[in-house]
């Protein structure tokens, strides 16, 4: 079970009664210390954040070298994995749009020549090595590009229809699926992955639509690669059983869907213990689970956090930061990106004053510097505060090495609640810019938030 103090027995036993089937499936180098890993993971995980990067849209020229000047920056915001969207050279044929998708991947040992060369990636590496970030790669095992020269070469790799055509998943009419049945593409597939851990020094991966390759394909890959280096994996999938050996991390799609309908009114607060007293009936204590507001898929194709969200953006983001699971913050964010970001196209993040880098450095850093918040098993447990104000909801996470209280009001109008919870010890981590706590008295504006801890 996960460290929790869940709610009422009720809610357990009603929420597990109607899901009783699997979750839906949505979809530097080496660590110095003497210990390399805590269970599964590598010891630098346990109170890790990560950071997606869409190198085409970061920069005017949307090349690795363009990012290196922003490393500094990311590391001082309190960053501390570094996901690049594929670095891969993106198919021509059936190309979507101009640029075609990241995810259409014509070779998987190359780098895309519009983001720089070999050596350029190995900087970049080096670079974020050099700061103490780490870097994964995101990695798409499930479909290639038509010209990827496998699809010439092993055609018996990949997928095919009752006439023997290739076929392409989805609506993805871009690429075309790999037969796992085949032994000698899941070879080259291992060897592929391999190559970048061990030429150029990765930490990791990010598996694209992991719930549409065979489990025992990722556990093996896993081992494979864990030879080499202890790596970071997460899966782009909502698997309990991917814990098991392969993932370190998987995305917590359900609870960001619950987040988007409580802002819209679609949903009570009261989801949020809903959805947590399953998620223990599920999930292991130590499996991390990556909670986010925003990301590529989501910005592009579902709407901004303020399309999404609106004025709950931060509220929702000092909630999916504080719970416990692994924090996401995509490019952008910290910028208050008000622009859906075109997938197939060049479309500059518009960086501004970053107005909302402080915001983000201060969770990144209560988080990494308080156990209560650290990730999994490793961090403290939660337990729910109660409050008579709807629209408002408040916990307390505990550790012997930390503690962290969090009030938040979802809502339009300002509250004041009176609590069980004595605040006296404690310190405002946001200096009371969004909300105050006398005592066992809070103060929450509009749409605000006090967040509390002591060490």
């Amino acid at each position: 079970m996960r460290t929790r103090i869940v709610l009422l027995a009720a809610i357990l036993i009603g929420f597990a009664a109607c899901n009783n089937e699997a979750p839906k499936e949505e979809t530097p180098g080496k660590e110095e210390a003497p210990v390399e890993k805590i269970g599964m993971h590598p010891a630098w995980a346990v109170n890790a954040n990560i950071y997606e990067l869409n190198v085409r849209q970061f920069s005017e020229k949307g090349d690795l070298n363009s990012v290196l000047p922003s490393l500094p920056r990311l590391q001082k915001m309190g960053v501390d994995i570094l996901w690049l969207m594929p670095v891969h050279p993106i198919g021509e044929k059936n190309r979507k749009g101009g640029l075609g998708s990241y995810y259409s991947v014509k070779n998987y040992t190359e780098v895309n020549p519009e983001f720089g060369t070999k050596v350029d990636f190995q900087n970049f590496v080096d670079s974020a090595h050099a700061l103490g970030m780490k870097v994964i790669l995101d990695w798409v095992a499930n479909h290639s590009a038509w010209d990827n020269p496998w699809v010439t070469e092993h055609p018996e790799w990949y997928e095919t229809d009752s006439l023997g055509n290739m076929i392409a998943p989805y609506d993805w009419t871009d690429v075309v699926s790999f037969d796992y049945t085949n032994q000698d593409m899941r070879n080259a597939m291992v060897d592929a992955l391999k190559y970048w851990v061990a030429e150029h020094d990765i930490d990791g991966y990010r598996c694209d639509v992991a719930y549409e390759v065979p489990g025992d394909f990722w556990d093996s890959a896993r081992a494979e690669l864990d030879a080499l280096k202890p790596v970071f994996m997460l899966a782009e999938a909502e698997v309990p059983a991917h814990h098991n050996k392969a993932f370190d991390a998987s995305y917590a799609w359900e609870f960001h869907h619950i987040m988007n309908a409580i802002a819209k009114g679609e949903k009570e607060v009261s989801a949020i213990d809903e959805y947590m007293a399953v998620e223990d009936t599920h999930f292991v204590a130590d499996a991390y689970r990556m909670y986010f507001t925003t990301n590529h898929d989501e910005n592009s194709w579902n709407g901004t956090v303020f399309e999404r969200m609106g004025e709950n953006h931060l509220a929702f983001a000092v909630l999916a930061f504080t719970l416990d699971g692994m924090p996401l913050i995509y490019s952008g964010q910290e910028a208050g990106m008000e622009n859906r970001l075109a997938f197939f196209e060049k479309d500059l993040i518009k960086w501004g004053d970053i107005p909302f880098e402080a915001f983000y450095t201060t969770l990144l850093h209560l988080k990494k510097e308080n156990q209560a918040l650290w990730n999994g098993a490793s961090g403290g447990a939660f337990e729910k505060i109660e409050t008579a104000e709807p629209m408002t909801y408040a916990y307390k996470r505990t550790h012997e090495n930390g503690e962290v209280l969090v009030f938040i009001n979802f809502g339009n109008e300002e509250k004041a609640l009176t609590t069980t919870v004595d605040g006296t010890g404690y310190t405002n981590v946001f200096n009371g810019k969004y909300g105050s706590m006398q005592g066992t008295n809070v103060q929450l504006a509009p749409h605000g938030f006090v967040v509390m801890e002591k060490h």
